[in-house]
């Protein structure tokens, strides 16, 4: 007769010792590991006795299992806590000794006495059951099991991570029992994949935000390492540290498919209690996660965070700011892992919202259609929040290769509406705004990417297809813009960090002082002047001729010249630099725009600096004694003309700049003389700076060269006498101007055809095809000129037996092509 369950064992002892002969031996077993008085503890020998018989008789373990759990549940109910304690211990013990196949059934009841201390309101058996389900979390199991749930666990533990007790003291002890109860679950479940998938959506949900929870607790600081170190007695008696090395874990754990359900509970966490207008915590929360998973993982997060960033979209602006100040700090520490394949898509989801922020500034809501009173879209959070995505820009652009930055500036150049045939430009007030704030705010995030930008190929690394459209934004009537444009310029030709060193403009730059790095000209750099510099030259030319320049946009054109002469500059360069310094002296002389007075003299004061500079760095006495001449003239009779007075906290100019005395002015032929003499290209410095023309004087406002020219030629050749006497005057009607204007578009059409047959033809055909088409052009081209040289050496006879030559006048002979008479603008 089994009398276990009528009386109790010190009674069995006693009164009853005839029924416990007849008990079971592991009941018997079990009764003596409890000692008279529960004070005593747990009886070590009679323990010894237990483990060994649960070790020669493992097919007893779930029996043993069953009736300690009896024993507690009595135990809890009658209040007798020490002999709860007294169980648990036993079970422990029992637990780390055995390992045997029928563990499982053990291990059930085990868990049975771990939730019934769980479910108990006393704090003492919440964490006497927490301390042995960590032990237990410890064990590795030689036999897994397929049925086993941890649901219970995860809901309470979190349940205890949230405890608000009244004791303070109490509080802490529960919390921190339920963070270790997390992280024996995580333990026990995250390697075995029998066991319950602990990152299953509705766990996850559950454990990161009690965490965060208990993180949040502490005073907002720093994370300190990468990696949990090693902490004291004091800070493990804090949850908020224990939290951290719990998140560290969980994190560290994650594999690749698991990331995203890790982080997706942290964004509802920060929404919910809306924490990402401080900051401060998300911030750290975000480097915590950055720190603790694997580094090539790290692109994942980026791309949490962006797609949390446009579930945003329609937010207030100070938390789409928090967000992305989130993203920029965790681009700086993905730098050491991968920002993922997708890079353009980074950019592209940040230009989208700052062209977002930008609707809503100008329009004052988050809807177009509909007018959401409620959210009031106030102006100065909106150009935060834009500032904070161009940081951020500039930030994911730090980390990338230079291949890879390259492509990010052409992606966002491409994205700056410009006023040209490639570019669509909104129309009206509103369009004009709305265009102008997207220039600004695009070659804002430009200048960032540009920041450091450091390439021995700069012919590879800045394309055709990415400096026309740049530098035609240098040529804009806003001067923000243009001032924007230079800056970028000299950020992607400084590779050396030379402009930090010049911080004054002055006609007495000591070389030597300034510490600039300059190296010989590689080939690569060569080829890049070569192809892009007579462009370069003609923009910064007309950069001077703006009415609207103001003293910044005068220094950093200045700052761009003493770039290009120091990083891209061979003998060829230094002419030309000389000769386009030379050429915006002339231009302010006659000032053809009515410029003010004000950059009139800041022309001249920039071409006395950087002659001055140039001097220096070629270091020919006659050149550099030319210049210093001028400079002592000038601060003798005109200081107004040099940089120390123009740029200046307060410039001094004079507002008589019509006539400015020759011994005032850099001479072109006195410079083309004395550095001819010394082996530089003298014809060239004689020839005065004319800038080229490009497809973009005819998008331009401009009035170009190359359309009075040929404007001067279509008038003449219609008046010709010629002209007349073959072609009749056609009368004027709407229709013929109809036909007009539809035969142009047509013509238009057909050549832009022509030219694309064109160049697939050389792009596909084969190479004897090309030669053989080449030549016959060639031999077309050489019989046309030989015709031309004949009849300009023996014209044929005319009918009346004279030549009808310019301007009326007639004669028996030839005119010599060096006598004939060309209208002045063809003339070079």
């Amino acid at each position: 007769m089994d009398c276990g369950g009528l009386l109790d064992h010190h009674v069995c002892n006693g009164i009853c010792c005839c029924c416990g002969a007849l008990r079971p031996r592991y009941k018997r077993l079990v009764d003596n590991i409890f000692p008279e008085d529960s004070e005593d503890g747990l009886v070590k020998a009679n323990m010894e006795k237990l483990t060994f018989y649960a070790l020669s008789a493992p097919e007893k373990l779930d029996r043993i299992g069953a009736y300690l759990s009896e024993r507690l549940s009595r135990d809890v109910a009658r209040h007798r806590y020490g002999y709860v304690c007294i169980a648990m211990e036993a079970l422990d013990q029992l637990l780390m000794a055995c390992h045997c196949q029928s563990i499982n059934l053990f291990v059930e009841s085990f868990l049975k006495m771990v939730a019934k201390l769980l479910e108990s309101e006393k704090p003492n058996l919440q964490i006497l059951g927490t301390n042995s389900f960590v032990k237990f979390a410890n064990i590795e199991e030689d036999t897994p099991s397929y049925h086993r749930s941890y649901d219970f666990f995860v809901s309470r533990f979190s349940e205890m991570c949230h405890s608000s007790h009244d004791d303070l003291e109490i509080r802490t002890k529960i919390r921190m029992a339920g963070i270790k109860g997390l992280q024996g679950v995580v333990r026990k479940t995250v390697n075995d994949e029998l066991q319950a998938n602990i990152w299953e959506t509705q766990h996850m949900d559950k454990i990161v935000p009690s965490l965060l929870y208990n993180l949040q607790q502490v005073e907002e600081t720093e994370s300190r390492s990468p990696s949990p170190l090693q902490t004291s007695e004091k800070e493990k008696e804090n949850p908020a540290e224990l939290a951290e090395r719990c998140l560290r874990e969980l994190l560290g754990r994650a594999a690749y498919g698991n990331i995203k359900n890790a982080i997706k509970p942290v964004l509802m966490h920060l929404d919910n209690h809306s924490l990402w207008e401080p900051k401060v915590f998300a911030i750290r929360c975000f480097k915590i996660i950055m720190y603790s998973i694997q580094p090539q993982h790290s692109h994942l997060v980026i791309q949490q965070l962006l797609g949390h960033l446009d579930a945003n979209s329609k937010s207030a602006a100070t938390v789409r700011a928090g967000i992305v100040e989130v993203l920029s700090e965790a681009a700086v520490i993905a730098a050491s892992g991968s920002v993922g394949p997708t890079v353009l898509e980074v950019f592209n989801t940040l230009l989208r919202q700052l062209r977002l922020s930008i609707d809503y500034e100008l329009t004052g809501t988050y809807d177009s259609a509909i007018n959401i009173g409620t959210k009031i879209i106030k102006e100065h959070e909106e150009r935060m929040f834009q500032e904070a995505v161009i940081k951020t820009i500039g930030s994911f652009a730090s980390t990338l290769p230079i291949y890879q930055r390259s492509e990010v500036m052409l992606f966002i150049m491409g994205k700056v509406p410009l006023p040209s045939m490639h570019h669509a430009m909104e129309i009206g007030k509103a369009g004009e705004n709305r265009n102008r704030l997207t220039q600004i705010m695009l070659l804002k995030s430009l200048l960032q990417v540009s920041m450091g930008f450091q390439c021995n190929n700069m012919l590879t690394a800045l394309p055709s297809s990415f400096l026309d459209p740049l530098l035609s934004s240098a040529l804009m009537e806003d001067a923000e813009i243009r001032l924007f444009v230079l800056e970028i310029l000299i950020c992607l030709i400084d590779r050396h960090g030379n402009r930090h060193k010049i911080s004054s403009i002055s006609t007495e730059p000591d070389i030597a002082v300034l510490k600039l790095k300059v190296d010989k000209c590689s080939r690569q750099d060569t080829l890049f002047m070569k192809k892009h510099a007579q462009h370069l030259y003609r923009h910064i030319y007309l950069s001077c001729n703006e009415p609207s320049n103001i003293q910044t946009h005068y220094e950093a054109l200045y700052f761009l010249l003493v770039i290009i002469s120091i990083e891209l500059a061979n003998e060829e360069v230094v002419v030309d630099l000389i000769r386009l310094v030379l050429g915006v002296q002339e231009m302010a002389l006659n000032n053809e725009d009515n410029l003010p007075a004000n950059c009139l003299s800041a022309m001249h004061a920039l071409c006395a600096a950087y002659l001055s500079l140039i001097s220096n760095l070629t270091t020919v006495p006659a050149f550099c004694q030319h210049v210093h001449e001028v400079i002592e003239t000038r601060q003798k009779e005109a200081p107004y003309l040099l940089p120390e007075d123009i740029f200046t906290e307060k410039p001094r100019w004079s507002n008589s700049m019509d006539r400015i005395e020759t011994q005032l002015l850099f001479l072109q032929s006195k410079i083309s003389e004395v550095l001819g003499g010394s082996g530089y290209n003298s014809d060239k410095l004689s020839t005065p700076y004319v800038p080229q023309l490009t497809d973009e004087d005819r998008l331009s406002k401009r009035k170009s060269i190359g359309e009075t020219i040929s404007l001067q030629v279509e008038v003449e050749s219609r008046n010709s006498p010629e002209k007349e006497e073959k072609a009749p005057a056609e009368e004027i009607t709407f229709e013929t101007l109809k036909k007009a204007i539809v035969d142009s578009v047509a013509v238009e059409e057909q050549e832009r055809e022509r030219r694309r047959q064109v160049v697939e033809k050389f792009q596909k055909a084969p190479f004897e095809e090309i030669a053989a088409h080449c030549g016959a052009r060639a031999t077309l081209l050489q019989s046309k000129l030989n015709q031309i040289f004949e009849l300009t050496i023996r014209p044929p006879p005319s009918p009346s037996g004279t030549i009808t030559a310019a301007y009326g006048q007639s004669q028996n002979h030839s005119i010599p092509v060096y006598e004939m008479k060309f209208p002045d603008l063809c003339v070079y």
